[in-house]
């Protein structure tokens, strides 16, 4: 049986995941009467939720052509936000074609970009295939000019460029090298996949060598690495030892299970050859970018760089006064082994403990990034105080700070572009191009610190009151741009412990905007509203009616309004907070506390920042 192993690139909501799903059906994946759930790729909890791949994931289908040839087809399912590129960069590794996947009305978005040059680099062919073509709103020869200009701009080979193009609606089931063709079957991919990408170029009679590319654990398996077979042929129990990337031979052990996929389940295996995506367990230490080979092996296999993680943050034991109540892993110990766990299998992720061992440092590529393993950590059963995103300054060759910087497209109505403007260059970005896409939209490219851009997108979406599409990506390290202006508005600030009262937060409304309601468990130095002036005020949100013979329970000046409280997600929580603020972490709530609870503690803080 012939042989073909591509990656799917696109950018988040092109319709990746669903094209996959068809691919499955219509390979004969799922039996006719087997009930699967849509976007069967993304398995994760949260994946589902937003919409979005967070993990890669290899599959695998049998197609079978007219002539009666079999060919396997190793897909991988890569993600498309930019915060999980560490994922996608080591999956290239493995394949020998990609299918870049692009919407029809969008076109190549920031997040294609970077996944398309790392590609292009690995001098992989692509195909293109034109998603959505059914859409109101297509434009599709603009996208192709679209395509073919980034890959002219990414350096593409003549070969690169002389790329065969796909016109397709995944959710229908159909693609076509016609882009009039509304009806029909994936046939035409999976003949573009089987003659254009090439089989795997191995050997299958040298020693067997294999690239770790994925790590996750098994509860009775342990370690599982996954990644393809370089060289050769590898048998269950076979003696193997792992070399890091120097050639040291960091571990020796034996292919205790060796697992091939086969659709979206991992199916044991007696043998892999050379070309194949396996996974192997056996392996106690081994990790991410080590060879695993034959014992007479000596040298290892290249391994691609990773880009370095630009964004981190303080995950710290819950201390606030309702530390313990809600979570079941509260401490030190639990956290360090959860965030060394993740550092294990995720390498765009750092992990550092602080002097005080009651904190970690976690340096990750973006808010996002981190803000899914803090969710993932939660539903756990973990509670964790937060601190404000930074970013991680480096030096140039002269010794002047550099900070990260981000491309940033926005795609906005034509009636908030200059808002948008305004607002970008208040964050230090410079504006380097501008031009209509068309149906009354504007795009925007800006050059960013990222340090701007931490906590905007709340207010991006305010200010173009939804309509607008934002799109990040790292772009380079470049010249410190100096003080960048924060959040413009204080806090409301608990002054005591107590239930949150009505008769309280009525008048507290004319203060600001309030993040709690009636009820409310809260605690001294809890943030519980947003002042409208720029400093911040401690009140007492928990003062009772006093209860009288003059002022009786009944009447009408107990008919309290209160308008509904603004409850933030956990990414916009961590965008809002300011350097002396925290985010309180629960399996149950989201709460904005002041790192120090003790007013007395806060104000001496502040003066010895001052001097």
């Amino acid at each position: 049986m012939s042989l073909r192993n591509v990656a799917i690139i696109a950018h988040v909501d092109h319709g990746k995941t669903t094209l996959v799903d068809q691919l499955f059906r219509q390979s004969g994946t799922f039996r006719d009467n087997q009930r699967v759930e849509e976007r069967a790729m993304d398995s994760n909890d949260l994946e589902k939720e937003r919409g979005i791949t967070i993990l890669a994931k290899p599959t695998s289908i049998e197609w079978i052509d007219g002539a009666g040839t079999a060919t396997r087809i190793n897909i991988v399912d890569t993600p498309g936000h930019a915060d999980f590129g560490g994922e996608v960069e080591r999956i290239l590794s493995m394949v020998d074609g990609v299918v870049l996947l692009v919407d029809s009305a969008e076109g190549a978005m920031p997040q294609t970009k970077f996944v398309t040059g790392k590609a292009l680099a690995l001098g992989l062919r692509p195909i293109v295939v034109v998603n959505k073509v059914d859409r109101s709103d297509a434009r599709i020869q603009e996208v192709l000019d679209e395509v073919f200009d980034l890959f002219v701009s990414l350096e593409a080979t003549d070969e690169q460029l002389d790329f065969p193009v796909l016109y397709a609606s995944g959710r229908n089931g159909y693609a076509s090298t016609d882009p009039d063709v509304r009806e029909g079957t994936l046939t035409p991919m999976f003949e573009t996949i089987v003659s254009h990408v090439p089989p795997p170029k191995v050997d299958v009679d040298a020693p067997f060598t294999f690239l770790v590319t994925l790590l996750d654990r098994d509860n009775f398996l342990g370690r599982i690495l996954t990644g393809r077979v370089n060289s050769g042929t590898v048998k269950l129990n076979q003696p193997i030892h792992a070399l890091n990337n120097d050639g040291k031979v960091v571990e020796v052990g034996r292919a205790s299970k060796l697992m091939s996929f086969r659709g979206l389940e991992r199916v044991p295996v007696d043998e892999a050859k050379a070309g194949d995506i396996i996974s192997i367990a056996g392996m106690t230490t081994a990790t991410v970018a080590d060879t695993i080979a034959d014992t007479s092996v000596t040298e290892a296999l290249h391994a691609q760089p990773i880009d370095p993680p630009t964004l981190s943050m303080r995950f710290a034991v819950n201390d606030s006064p309702m530390a313990g109540r809600e979570g079941t892993k509260v401490t030190s110990r639990m956290i360090r082994d959860r965030l060394q766990r993740e550092a294990e299998t995720n390498v765009a992720i750092k992990v550092t403990e602080s002097a005080d061992r009651d904190s970690f440092e976690v340096a990750g590529r973006g808010e996002l990034q981190l803000g899914v393993l803090i969710e993932t950590m939660r539903r756990e059963g973990f509670e964790l105080g937060i601190s404000r995103p930074r970013v991680l300054f480096g030096e140039d060759e002269n010794g002047k700070k550099t900070e990260p910087y981000e491309v940033v497209i926005i795609d906005v109505d034509e009636e908030y572009s200059g808002t948008v403007v305004e607002k970008m260059n208040l964050r230090k970005a410079e504006m380097t191009d501008m031009r209509p896409s068309g149906g009354g939209k504007t795009r925007i490219t800006f050059s960013a610190p990222s340090r701007g851009m931490i906590g905007y997108h709340g207010e991006f979406l305010s200010d173009t009151r939804g309509t607008g599409i934002m799109n990040r990506l790292f772009e380079k390290y470049g010249p410190h741009k100096g003080t960048i202006e924060g959040r413009k508005n204080g806090v409301l600030i608990s002054n005591g412990a107590g239930e949150a009262q009505g008769y309280a937060l009525g008048p507290l409304e004319d203060r600001g905007i309030l993040f709690v309601g009636h009820g409310e468990a809260l605690y001294e130095g809890m943030i519980i509203g947003e002042n409208a002036k720029t400093d911040d005020l401690e009140v007492n949100p928990m003062k009772a009616k006093q209860l009288t013979n003059f002022r009786a329970s009944g009447g009408k000046d107990d008919a309290i309004r209160l308008t509904p409280p603004k409850k933030m997600t956990l990414e916009q929580a961590i965008a809002y907070i300011d350097d002396d603020e925290m985010v309180e972490v629960t399996p149950k709530n989201i709460r904005l506390r002041k790192r120090f609870l003790d007013p007395n503690e806060r104000k001496r803080q502040s003066r010895a920042k001052a001097a």
